[in-house]
């Protein structure tokens, strides 16, 4: 293997990794935001297969992609004010009801897939940005600058998350309430709004995550996310409940896949062992887990109902 084919391969796996990262970094945003808020969604599959079908079949009738990411995270806000209702209203069990979100979004988006579609069909994805200069630039450009606009949506945000969640009240609030909401309910914080808001965005992002994955493949099937979701839960942990830690747990996930991807595309893996080797993600994800998930501790208030005088 000459040496100019070797960048090519290195160059291609980066870039392949960077777009495969990007579903679990959205999902891990909004699931980090609600945590941070002291609420746990389980859920995160079942929303993401909603906004994956919502996006798919939006385009799949009207051509219009921007239209589909919209329908999504429309669609992942509604089900985070119901996510909200039923947690913080009826102060429901919040793993129990996670799981019932996943598995409503598991078996309604099959269901709608059936009736309105039947056989899969192709959708055109977003194409990629031509940024001046940058996507022109031989190696790096490749790598970084030749990505669709969702790829730049899903890294943008994680400034913005940073900046929402360490510089502004609103991070504050969250932050306070998910470590101890009976103190910033005494300082006039308000529990059930503050965290009502980070569910109901966190959902949102999670339905974008599902858009994003389906548009970028281009098409849609029965459990399409093959529990993407609770990956970007355990993704959540590894990076500490930070934007910046999410973004690399999502980037190691992501680059994890693109390798493997590789080695079964040049038959470096036997087929004899290409299940196992599909395996390897989660396996160093959850490897990855146990390390550093030690060195940190998740917000004290975390699956944790708050009940005024309770």
């Amino acid at each position: 293997m000459d040496s100019s084919f070797a960048i090519m391969i290195i160059v291609t796996t980066i870039a392949s990794g960077i777009r495969l990262a990007t579903p679990f970094l959205l999902a891990s945003l909004g699931e980090a935001l609600g945590q941070r808020s002291g609420v746990l969604n389980l859920g995160v599959d079942g929303v993401m297969l909603l906004g994956a079908f919502s996006a798919y079949y939006t385009v799949l009738q009207t051509g219009n992609l921007y239209m589909g990411l919209l329908i999504s995270v429309c669609l992942g806000l509604l089900i985070g004010l119901f996510y909200a209702f039923i947690t913080l209203k009826l102060r429901a069990v919040q793993g129990v009801s996670g799981i019932g979100i996943y598995l409503f979004g598991l078996g309604m988006s099959d269901l709608l897939f059936q009736k309105l579609v039947g056989t899969p069909k192709p959708i055109f994805p977003f194409m990629p940005l031509d940024i001046p200069i940058l996507s022109r630039l031989p190696i790096v450009g490749e790598m970084f600058f030749q990505h669709s606009i969702i790829v730049y949506m899903a890294f943008g945000l994680v400034p913005i998350m940073s900046f929402i969640l360490y510089k502004t009240t609103y991070g504050l609030n969250v932050r306070a309430i998910g470590e101890n909401p009976e103190a910033a309910d005494s300082l006039g914080v308000s529990t059930g709004l503050t965290r009502g808001s980070a569910i109901i965005i966190g959902n949102g992002l999670a339905g974008l995550a599902g858009a994003a994955l389906a548009i970028e493949l281009g098409i849609f099937q029965q459990n399409l996310t093959n529990a993407m979701g609770f990956i970007a839960i355990a993704l959540v942990y590894f990076g500490a409940w930070s934007p910046k830690g999410v973004m690399i747990g999502s980037l190691v996930f992501g680059m994890v896949q693109a390798i493997v991807l590789q080695l079964k595309t040049f038959e470096i893996i036997p087929r004899s062992a290409s299940d196992l080797a599909s395996m390897a993600p989660a396996v160093i994800t959850i490897l990855a887990l146990i390390i550093v998930a030690k060195k940190f501790r998740q917000p004290s208030a975390l699956t944790k109902p708050y009940i005024r005088g309770g």
